[in-house]
């Protein structure tokens, strides 16, 4: 290996390390504060929002991400929906909204990872029965006590480049809490001003490649833009499902117009 190469390998090594290490110091950071408000015990689900909001900007700075808000992002009771990137969606998603998360039962019971989720009030859904309808019922019961959520109506991770057709099942659960859909557009962006190709984690790409080139990657931010709400008063799932795949297209649109260098984005 040339000289020039072994100096580039150790750069790259002591910068993984070090985020690593800030990722770490935010977990013990997390379960310390847990600990002091008694999550472990009983969330406090009405002063929790402030501490996850916290928490996540502290995990998503560890990762070298800035995120910004293009527009103010209200802090508002609703069903908040984002389009979907990114593992690190969760993180950017949780320091800009005051959202509660939802999260298959069994995560619950992982090490670190399912007690951080019990102490940040994290919705857990059962999915025994195998009925969307159920899971968007669990969902309404908790809004129509306050507390809001948030999910990813595509399902899955994208390019960042398009909205990919949303599932609208859970929209159900808006109908019956009778709150707002509230959605919210992210978009990663390189320190040239096109999108970020190291933050995407979909196709084939497998975790552990995810996680090095978001460890290696350099100056990205992640820019928010909180769209119109929509009110399901008198509207059908389906017809909620239509408006919110038009309202986050055209909102994918206006942020790419609004942050990038240049408009144009090879689909």
């Amino acid at each position: 290996m040339s000289q020039a190469k072994s100096s580039f390998s150790l750069r790259r090594q002591l910068g993984r390390g070090k985020q690593i290490a800030g990722m770490t110091t935010t977990m013990v950071g997390g379960l310390r504060a847990a600990q002091r408000i008694g999550a472990f015990k009983q969330p406090p689900r009405e002063k929790l929002p402030r501490y996850i909001q916290t928490f996540c900007r502290k995990m998503v700075g560890s990762f070298g991400v800035k995120v910004v808000e293009v527009e103010p992002v209200e802090q508002l009771h609703g069903l908040w929906v984002s389009n979907h990137v990114s593992w690190m969606d969760i993180p950017v998603v949780g320091t800009v909204s005051p959202a509660f998360f939802l999260s298959k039962a069994e995560i619950g019971e992982w090490p670190v990872f399912g007690k951080l989720a019990h102490a940040a009030g994290t919705l857990f859904i059962e999915r025994g029965s195998g009925d969307a309808g159920s899971v968007s019922s669990q969902i309404a019961d908790f809004l129509a006590k306050g507390f809001s959520v948030v999910f990813f109506p595509e399902a899955t991770t994208t390019s960042g480049k398009k909205i990919k057709r949303i599932h609208g099942t859970l929209l159900q659960s808006a109908i019956d809490a009778d709150v707002p859909i509230r959605p919210i557009i992210i978009a990663y962006v390189d320190k040239e001003g096109t999108l970020s190709d190291a933050l995407p984690y979909y196709g084939k790409l497998t975790m552990k490649e995810s996680m090095k080139k978001v460890l290696d990657s350099k100056d990205v931010t992640a820019y928010v833009l909180p769209l119109a709400p929509i009110d399901p008063k008198g509207c059908t799932k389906s017809e909620l499902t239509n408006v919110l795949q038009a309202r986050m297209q055209e909102g994918l649109a206006e942020l790419h117009s609004r942050v990038l260098s240049t408009g144009l984005i090879d689909l």
